[in-house]
Parts: structure tokens; sequence; C-alpha cells
């Protein structure tokens, strides 16, 4: 019998996401005042974690095009040496890709859709998940992942692709 390869992605939540990473959300902290009452700030909103000699977190940012829907799903990849942190700089939703390790291997995977504006993610270290997946319109992210020396990107791609759909879509 042969597995189905179809998925349908769920709604972005705390609980669900948690083996994979975090939820980068202020609705999970309270916000504390600064300048002078001015500003309020949602303070630890995730850990980026970095290993290795000379490791250091940085900043990008990344233009991503959107993708066709229902998304077919060929490649995976994870970073073995960080964390890395999507913040979407507009309030549209996209979609997350994410596999449980099986072995040093990609297992099923299992999609999100954001559900609030400027939600956004933060994968563990090692962790396997789908590219950047903008949907309806092209997105602007900031970025933040490891720089430094040693090689911190694995590709895995899938014999038969994966067919990832939106809630209600499938």
């Amino acid at each position: 019998m042969s597995e189905t390869r179809s998925v349908t992605a769920e709604p972005l939540t705390d609980a669900a996401f948690a083996q994979f990473g975090s939820v980068i959300d202020t609705a999970s902290v309270a916000p504390r005042p600064m300048n002078d009452g001015m500003a309020r700030r949602f303070h630890d909103l995730a850990a980026i974690e970095v290993v290795g000699e000379g490791a250091r977190a940085m900043i990008g940012r990344v233009e991503a095009e959107p993708y066709p829907l229902p998304l077919r799903l060929s490649l995976v990849e994870r970073h073995p040496l960080g964390a890395q942190v999507f913040v979407p700089l507009s309030a549209a939703p996209f979609l997350i890709v994410v596999c449980p390790d099986e072995g040093g291997r990609p297992g099923r995977p299992r999609a999100f859709v954001t559900t609030r504006p400027f939600q956004g993610i933060c994968y563990a270290r090692n962790t396997w998940h789908g590219v950047l997946t903008p949907f309806g319109a092209r997105q602007d992210f900031v970025v933040i992942d490891r720089g430094g020396a040693g090689a911190n990107l694995e590709e895995h791609r899938f014999a038969q692709p994966w067919t990832v759909h939106l809630p209600g879509t499938a």
C-alpha cells in the first residue's frame, strides 16, 4: 500500500509547532514599556541557538516570491549549527513546512499557516524545513540565522514530492 503524499496545513500555534522551534508572536508575551513610555517592547520572543567556533547570530532580509498552491514539496533543508528565524515585514500569512527527524532523514511533513498578522517562526537548530513559502503575493522577511565557519546547510530531496494544501482546499 502506498503512502498518501498529501499534507494539509494546520493553524500555527505554540503547542503544535513546539517540537520544531518556536512561534514568534506578540500575543505570547506581555509588552514592557521603554523610551519613557513611548514604545512597547515584546522581549525575548525566541531563543536563537548557534554553535561552533566563531559562530554568531546575523540579521538579513529576504525578498520572497510567492509559490503556487497546492505546494509541490520536493526539497527540505536543515541547519545543524544554528537556529533560523523568519519574521514577515507584512501582515500577510505564509506557509511553513517542517518534518520530524527520523534517524537523520526527514519524516512525514507537517504544514502550518500563520494565523495572526506579523507572526513569525524560529526553526530550532537541526530541524528539517521547507523553503520560505509566501503565497498570493511577494513578501519581505527579516531573517536571523548563524554566521561563521562550518557547514550549516544540509538538503534532502524526496524521491517523490509531497503535495501541501491550505486548509479547506484539499
